[in-house]
Order: structure tokens, then sequence, then C-alpha cells
């Protein structure tokens, strides 16, 4: 949920649900042993590439249609998942999912291969998910996450999680800090390339223990986090995945085009896009709704029109001919 609903935490925060069981797993950010990475950290070399999303509902335990035609999550772009951890989210609801795309490939390296940001506004209000993934984007393999909370009491749509008692989540850690993924924990796994991981899918935890609606993690607890979230921002808001280890160590973000520059940004009329090393690319721009256009590029320096676009935020994406995939986000003043 977005800043409106999670700031209410400050009035209500001392409803508190630690759980009876032993803290044992990594604590939050900034406490010594906690794994959280930080969305500036140089160990992240680059970024999903694409998204596509299946809302969830807004309360899964009612499914009628609202009188604004809507009952499920609405907030949010598929396009805000994309690029690096910036805030933007896109909100999953209940069981909702995101899919997203790397290339190149994630692939299974000593320590953690991929973070995932989430937005909690705190420490202790933390909305979990599942994480998946793929290496043909019909094969799914979840990882073995592991939930100690307590199951006799359901957590309130305000109430909060002691990270300790959780792993393999995504939703751990606060907001610009990533939750780690390493491949390692799925070697046994027989339907997946641990070294081509083209696919990671985000899944929205329903957090309610009633028997019916419940979420099981991999040991068969139940899982307990803040439940219902009726609103349509409620479920999982999903920032973005940050790649560590891939097949080429090429980043997809700025970082990985220095061959590219674009500019100004913001932009009011004319976007300049300069391939300053002369490598010949094509160009595409995305808004929230999908591609606005393709442009085959065969010269080092495009003057590009943005007035007849509305104002917003836009995904420049570039294809370099010796391979390298990037994009940088455009805002339109």
């Amino acid at each position: 949920m977005k800043i409106n609903i999670k700031l209410c935490l400050s009035i209500i925060g001392a409803i508190i649900f630690h759980g009876s069981v032993s803290a044992q797993f990594s604590p939050p950010a900034g406490q010594p042993g906690s794994t959280a990475i930080h969305k500036d950290s140089s160990i992240i070399i680059g970024w999903a590439m694409n998204c596509t999303v299946e809302r969830g509902y807004i309360n899964i335990a009612d499914t009628s249609v609202t009188s604004n035609g809507s009952n499920k999550a609405t907030y949010g772009s598929y396009l805000y998942a994309t690029g690096p951890s910036d805030e933007y989210v896109v909100s999953l609801g209940d069981r909702g999912s995101a899919t997203l795309g790397f290339n190149p490939p994630v692939v299974n390296r000593e320590g953690p291969d991929f973070a995932v940001f989430e937005n909690s506004f705190g420490d202790l209000f933390l909305e979990l998910a599942f994480v998946e993934v793929s290496s043909d984007g019909i094969r799914f393999v979840r990882f073995p996450a592991v939930s100690l909370i307590q199951e006799d009491q359901q957590i309130p749509t305000f109430g909060t999680i002691d990270a300790t008692l959780i792993h393999n989540f995504a939703g751990k850690y606060r907001m610009s800090y990533g939750t780690p993924f390493d491949l390692e924990d799925l070697k046994d796994s027989a339907s997946i390339d641990l070294n081509h991981i083209t696919y990671i899918r985000i899944i929205d935890v329903v957090g309610c223990i009633a028997p019916a609606l419940t979420s099981y993690d991999s040991q068969g607890h139940k899982v307990n986090d803040p439940w219902p979230t009726p609103f349509e921002t409620g479920g999982f808001d999903l920032d973005a995945i940050g790649v560590i280890n891939n097949t080429t160590k090429q980043s997809g973000t700025d970082e990985g085009l220095e061959a590219i520059r674009t500019y100004p940004n913001p932009v009011d009329k004319k976007l300049t896009i300069d391939a300053v090393s002369g490598i010949l690319f094509n160009f595409d721009l995305l808004n929230p709704e999908g591609l606005v256009l393709h442009h085959d590029v065969g010269c080092t320096k495009v003057l590009f029109d943005m007035s007849p676009y509305p104002a917003g935020l836009y995904i420049a994406r570039f294809s370099l001919n010796d391979g390298t995939t990037g994009f940088r986000k455009i805002v339109k003043k």
C-alpha cells in the first residue's frame, strides 16, 4: 500500500505481533547480520527489462464488483516494476502476480543472485510475496519460503511483522532495500536451468489465516501478514528486481549504456539520443499503457520530438548492435 495508507502505522503502531518463536533469520536493514541490499549497491548490475501483471482482488474474501466497477487492485503500472528501484510501484492485490523478464539471463553464482524491492515505509509493516523463477517462462519453481510468525491470531490491516521470523519472502525489508535470493537454494530442482533464468515471478501472499484463504510456506505453516488490505493499493507493492549475477555481467541500466546519452531529462519538447561511440541501435518508447513507438536508427544521434506526448513517465528502451540492451526512465514535463 502507498503512503496514505502506511502512514497510519504511526497512529496504531502499538498493535504488534512478534510471535512466540525465537528469531532465527536475518534482522531488518541496518542491523548487524542483515542481508538487505541497498538499491544503490555496486553489486547490482542490472534490472528487469519487462513485466506483465495479473492483478489480484483488493479483498479476496469478497470478490463482488464494487460500485466503481473494480474489485481488484489498480494502483501503478507494470512499467513501474521495470528498471531501477525508484519507489514507483505496481500493487498486486490479494494473490496477484507479476512476471518479469531478464536478458541477459540471471545465473547462479556464489551468494545472492538477485534482489526484490518493495516499498514498506518501516521495518515492521511488511507485505510479503512468494518468489518463483523459470528458464522458459512456462515451468516455474518457487523458493522455499519459511514463516515462523504465530498462526493463532490474525495480523490486522495495520499490524506488524518481525523480519527475523521470515525467510525467502519478498518484502522482508523496508523501502530502498532489496531482499536477496540465492539460486543455490533451488539446486535440486530438475525443471529449470539455474544458469539461464529468464523470468522471475512475484506472487502476493494472502496473509489471511482462515483455512479457506490462507497461504502456506514450504514447511506447511500458515503465512500471517497484514490482512485485509481492501484498497486500490492493496497487496504486495512491487518496486523492482535487481540483478546481481547474469551471463554477461553487462548492465541493463544506465551504468551499462555509457555509450548512450539522453538529454534533457525531464524533457519538454526535444529529446536528444546520442550514441557517443558511434554504435547503431534501435529505440522503443513506452508509457504505462505499452509501446508508444519503435524506431530503427542507423546513425549516431537522433533528435526526437516529445511535444505531442502527454506529461508523465516513459521508458526509453535501447538495443545496441553488439547485443547489449538497456533503458532509461524519461520524464515528460
